[in-house]
């Protein structure tokens, strides 16, 4: 490694956009998940207790409630404790020049989008989203991987002023 020459600086460290802390999403994010599975898990355990009931009419040697209850604990499962290590695992860093955004519980992804990259970009809510206010962040970019990738549970308004400020971005550096 050179000595370094007296009266010049050591060029600066890079920073890379992994170093940067993670933000959360907005926590309104984990009761639209919940209210989500929910929405699937009733209607669920109501087709178990359906089975059960032409299950016993056939006289089929299973006790009656097993099948909804293995249906209500999976249930209980998926709409209490998911959406909480969802909520965890998600994150996102805004920098200068990218945006980062991190997910995953089992299967982790650490996808880092370029502004100079972006296509256009899209603001959504669906009815869940927009009663508990939140929105999902949509870059689409050039090329075929990734070639979009989705911010979900950030505060409405967060995620139209960070649409902006991308917009701002990509509209300063083509100039």
């Amino acid at each position: 490694m050179a000595a370094e020459q007296p009266g010049r600086s050591a060029p600066p460290t890079p920073v890379h956009a992994e170093d940067e802390a993670l933000e959360s999403l907005d926590p309104a994010y984990k009761s639209a998940l919940r209210v989500s599975a929910l929405l699937f898990w009733i209607p669920a355990l109501i087709g178990a207790l359906i089975g059960e009931a032409a299950l016993s009419a056939k006289e089929v040697p299973v006790p009656f409630g097993l099948l909804a209850s293995i249906v209500l604990v999976l249930g209980l499962v998926v709409v209490v404790r998911l959406p909480a290590r969802r909520y965890r695992s998600r994150g996102y860093h805004m920098s200068r020049d990218a945006l980062r955004v991190v997910r995953g519980i089992w299967w982790h992804s650490d996808t880092i989008v370029p502004f100079g990259r972006v296509q256009h970009i899209d603001v959504d809510q669906g009815p869940i989203e927009r009663f508990f206010d939140i929105a999902t962040l949509t870059l689409h970019t050039a090329g075929t991987h990734n070639a979009s990738v989705q911010l979900p549970g950030l505060k409405h308004k967060t995620a139209t002023a960070m649409r902006e400020a991308i917009r701002a971005r990509i509209k300063r550096d083509s100039l």
